[in-house]
């Protein structure tokens, strides 16, 4: 199982940064952005539908919807979903630290992170 986390810290409150990783117009300007999100009712066991569409970081030719589930809705501290299984959980994790640090619980989100850094910090998104 692969511990490795993503991590990056964000020169903003943790009500903020909350607000960027839960709702679905900013979701959609930094985790891949492009690619939409739908979040009917932020709550546990509710559906998201994600649209990934495709750009220079994957292969896809079209757009392609997946339905995510809700997992865990606590605010200021986790948000997390899963495609399908429980087993394959994305959670995103907030600690306040004179500003807020963002984690994910697996590797691979830093451009992700960095975008988010970016959209709450009021500086320029990095195009993609």
């Amino acid at each position: 199982m692969n511990k490795e986390k993503s991590s990056i810290w964000i020169d903003a409150s943790i009500a903020t940064v909350w607000q960027a990783i839960t709702d679905e117009e900013q979701l959609s300007q930094w985790y891949a952005p492009g690619s939409t999100w739908k979040i009917p009712k932020l709550e546990a066991g509710e559906k998201i539908t994600f649209t990934l569409m495709p750009n220079a970081h994957n292969q896809l030719s079209e757009e392609l919807p997946m339905n995510l589930t809700i997992q865990h809705v606590i605010p200021n501290r986790e948000f997390s979903f899963y495609l399908e299984v429980p087993e394959t959980v994305i959670a995103i994790y907030l600690e306040e630290r004179n500003g807020t640090t963002v984690t994910f619980n697996m590797s691979g989100y830093e451009s992700s992170l960095t975008n988010l850094k970016a959209l709450v910090e009021e500086k320029n998104i990095p195009k993609f």
